[in-house]
C-alpha cells in the first residue's frame, strides 16, 4: 500500500532528510519519501501492518523535530 501524508511544521530540509531515512529502516516499510518543499510523506509499506508504521514513523519525526505531524 502507498499513501501519502502532509507533515505540519516540518520546518527543515536536513531534518525531513533524517526522517526519511529512519523511516525507510522500520521493519515492513518498501519505501518512503519526505519532500521539504511540498511538506509531504509518502510511504510504501506492508497493507497488514501500516497503521503500527506509521505510529512508528510518528514516533521518528517527533524525536527529530519535536512539533512535526504526520497528518492522517
Amino acid at each position: 500500500m502507498r499513501k501519502t501524508f502532509k507533515l505540519d511544521e516540518l520546518e527543515c530540509a536536513n531534518c525531513g532528510a533524517k526522517m526519511e531515512a529512519a523511516i525507510k529502516k522500520i521493519d515492513g516499510v518498501v519505501d518512503a519519501k519526505v519532500t521539504f518543499m511540498t511538506q509531504k510523506l509518502v510511504v510504501e509499506a506492508d497493507d497488514a501492518r501500516f497503521d503500527e508504521i506509521i505510529d512508528e514513523a510518528q514516533a521518528i519525526c517527533r524525536k527529530i523535530e519535536p512539533d512535526c505531524e504526520i497528518v492522517r
